[in-house]
Formats: C-alpha cells, structure tokens, sequence
C-alpha cells in the first residue's frame, strides 16, 4: 500500500511539474509576442513614412507633373508649372486619382513676404499652388522639387526653374 501511495505522489509531482513548465512557456512565449508586437507598430509607421515619401515622388513623376525632358533635363523631380497650372482648373477629374487629400506646391525660392495663391490672373507672381483642397484628415508629406515653367524675354523663350516643395497628406482610414 504504502508502494502505491509513493506512486501516486511521485505521478502528483510529475503532473504538478508539467504543468508548472507548460505555465512558464505559456508565459514566455506570451512575452515574446507582446515584444514582437510592440515592434510590429513601429514598423507599419516606418513602412507608411516610406509609403507616403515614395507616393510624393510618384505624383512628382507622373504626366501630368512631370517637366519630361521639356526642360533640357532629365530630372525626377522637376515640375512643370504651365502644366499644374492647367490642371488646377480640372482638379474636379483628379480628386481620387492619386489616392490623396490634398496636394499642394510651395516655391521656396524666391521668397515673397506672405503666401499669394496662384490663380491664372496673378500666375507666376505667387508662391502657393493648391491642385486639391480636401479636408485634411491625416498628415502632410514633403518632397524638394525644381518647379519649371517657360518664360518670354523680348522675342526669346527660356526656361525659368525655382526650388519647391510638393506638398500631399494622405489619409489615415
């Protein structure tokens, strides 16, 4: 008898011990994923970043942006005015075209005093473009650009490029 209670207990000990170590590795792998997905948070903001950086370049580099090699160079970064210009009067057909809130351009250089608005009567004496006016839900991502438009001397065209920022928020849904 007394054989069989020191099996019984020696089984008690056991049983006690597996679960006590399933308990242990239950709680460290609860830690473990706690740690990874503490981690995964800041990658889908590094990843929306990169995402919203990149999105800038695109809109800088698509037709209907982009200088193409009008300008004598061939740049990725170089906008061509006349043409934002003209599409500011269509911005109706691109509101969800590039999948933004609001796009704007800023001409850093030269400066003027306060923000003038372009519009076709003060054109190219302004320094804020507005190609769509959304409702700002999430956050604003910059991008340098080389503005470019065409400009008359006398009798002369020439290329006339200023520094700007292209400017789009993207929604965060």
């Amino acid at each position: 008898m007394q054989i069989m209670v020191k099996a019984q207990m020696k089984i008690q000990q056991t049983a006690f011990m597996l679960i006590a170590l399933t308990l242990f590795f239950i709680l460290v792998a609860l830690f473990f994923i706690g740690f990874k997905i503490s981690g995964l948070k800041e990658d889908v903001e590094a990843l929306e970043e990169k995402q919203a950086k990149l999105l800038v370049s695109k809109i800088a580099a698509s037709p209907e942006f982009t200088c193409g090699e009008s300008y004598g160079i061939r740049n990725e970064n170089c906008v061509d005015a006349d043409k934002v210009l003209m599409l500011i009067q269509e911005k109706e057909k691109y509101k969800k075209f590039w999948g933004v809130d609001d796009i704007k351009i800023r001409k850093i250089y030269p400066k003027l005093p306060e923000d003038v608005v372009c519009t076709m009567a003060n054109y190219p004496n302004c320094n804020l473009i507005n190609i769509l006016e959304e409702e700002v839900v999430g956050t604003y991502v910059s991008n340098f650009i080389t503005l470019c438009r065409k400009e008359v001397e006398g009798n002369k065209f020439y290329d006339k490029c200023e520094l700007a920022i292209l400017m789009a928020s993207y929604g965060k849904e």
